[in-house]
């Protein structure tokens, strides 16, 4: 039989590049019915995406990248709202995905269906002008899909962002009112963000169906609440991880083997591990505040810390003496193989900044989390980790850039992180077996993704 082809149009971010390729990945690995294609974006701030997408898939003969031809960066006014910023870039690939699709239908390729990035909902149309469905492969949770499936509505009934005055809100997806605060910041950007995330939001419900990178045994009563007879068939296929870890531009060999080396000689559950992301930048007085914290706490660190200009070095901004009190206790580091780090026995804790990739690696390796959201919609999920799932450890809920968290509330983060989670431990270990389970033949995960892929073609099946 002639295998249906599926196009992977990802957004070029790492974070979601990530995901959705591996998720590609394992659609192949489960059903050989299927070939994947996938157009790579060159964006401007990733310029590496297009290398990296295909290391990502160069192991796997089913799937094959296309490069989109590059265009001209949006107008540099709309760098104010990332959002705004990323949609305007999907648009203008308009033409070049409608001429990449119209070549493939018409050498004979038995396109099934568009699997699309949130960011890039906008493809929808090209896919109704040429009679092939879409598919949103969501890439964080069932909490941020509750949220984006309420803003319309809510905007049809008040026809106005959030109001970061505003105490609380009813959301799908969630058991307990959400405090406005832990809302992404993009929603109390009227002309920005908000305008950005009303236009993706009123897409999603034209999809066949929304693609989650969730698990049922996490978010089941979560995803049951969404079901409103309108919502589009939700399968939730995670924990969709690269478990080898992600090539990284920097990739320092002589970095890794010191970080690997060094956790090699800290005993077992000792070490605190802090990462904040491809995003996470702080000044020198908040990476003082974190130093003088650790120090306090008197547990082995390691620290994956991104020095800010000028400074050359870490010792540059630390507060004086620091590395000489600190000894062999702690270890300061740039890039760091992050799955490698949370595997390795010495960890006890991870200070995360939330995103659902890291969030989703901390559960399956067992790690609890101690929280320090800081962008897009990672205040929500340090809510629910710690007011929905009891899986975490407040630091902060609400934290936004600029804002200062200091030595202190480190301090007894990390010492509650360390010294008082054996229950918590217990039970975010329970969740990542539970996670383990899910994707094996058998599990709820593996059951949802044969159902997608039944359900695409018999989608064709139909049309035809």
């Amino acid at each position: 039989m002639k295998k249906s082809e599926l196009v992977f149009i990802p957004a070029p971010g790492i974070g979601h590049l990530v995901s959705a390729l591996e998720f590609a990945k394992r659609l192949i690995d489960h059903d050989d019915r299927h070939s994947i294609t996938v157009l790579s974006m060159k964006f401007p701030f990733t310029p590496f995406a297009d290398e990296f997408t295909k290391s990502l898939v160069a192991s796997h003969h089913g799937i094959q990248v296309i490069d989109l031809p590059p265009v001209d960066p949006p107008p540099p006014e709309l760098l104010n709202s990332p959002e705004n910023f990323v949609c305007a870039f999907i648009e203008s690939l308009i033409p070049h995905v409608r001429n990449t699709l119209t070549d493939m239908l018409s050498s004979s390729s038995r396109v099934s269906g568009l699997v699309l990035d949130f960011f890039c909902l906008s493809l929808i149309d090209v896919g109704n002008e040429l009679g092939v469905p879409s598919y949103m492969f969501l890439t964080s949770n069932s909490g941020f899909l509750g949220l984006m499936l309420h803003i319309p509505i809510r905007h049809n009934q008040k026809s106005a962002e959030f109001e970061e005055s505003d105490a609380e809100v009813s959301l799908p997806g969630f058991w307990n009112p959400v405090p406005v605060s832990v809302l992404p910041g993009a929603v109390f950007d009227k002309d920005g963000g908000y305008s950005a995330y009303l236009k993706l939001a009123k897409r999603f419900r034209d999809t066949k169906g929304i693609i989650v990178n969730t698990f049922s045994e996490l978010e089941l009563d979560s995803v049951k609440s969404l079901s409103d007879g309108e919502t589009p068939p939700v399968y939730m296929v995670g924990p969709v991880i690269d478990l080898k870890g992600q090539p990284n531009p920097s990739l320092d060999q002589a970095q890794r083997e010191k970080i690997m080396h060094w956790l090699d000689d800290q005993p077992e559950s000792s070490v605190v591990y802090l990462c904040f992301g491809s995003m996470g930048t702080f000044g020198a007085i908040q990476l003082r505040e974190i130093a003088t914290g650790l120090e306090r706490s008197g547990h082995r660190f390691l620290w994956s810390m991104r020095v800010p200009q000028p400074a050359k070095g870490p010792d540059d901004i630390l507060p004086e003496g620091f590395s000489e009190r600190i000894g062999g206790r702690g270890l300061i580091c740039g890039w760091a193989p992050q799955m490698e780090v949370l595997a390795h026995k010495a960890i006890k804790g991870f200070v995360s900044h939330c995103g659902w990739n890291s969030i989703l690696e901390s559960l399956w390796f067992g790690v609890p989390i101690a929280t320090w959201p800081i962008y897009a919609e990672q205040q929500m999920n340090a809510f629910r980790m710690v007011k929905e799932f009891g899986l975490a450890v407040e630091m902060k809920l609400d934290y936004r850039l600029g804002d200062l968290v200091m030595a202190d509330e480190i301090e007894i983060a990390v010492r509650r992180l360390m010294d008082d989670s054996d229950e918590l431990r217990k039970k975010v270990k329970e969740m990542g077996e539970m996670a383990r389970q899910a994707i094996i033949e058998g599990g709820s995960s593996y059951i949802a993704v044969g159902q997608l892929i039944e359900d695409i073609l018999g989608s064709i099946s139909c049309d035809n």
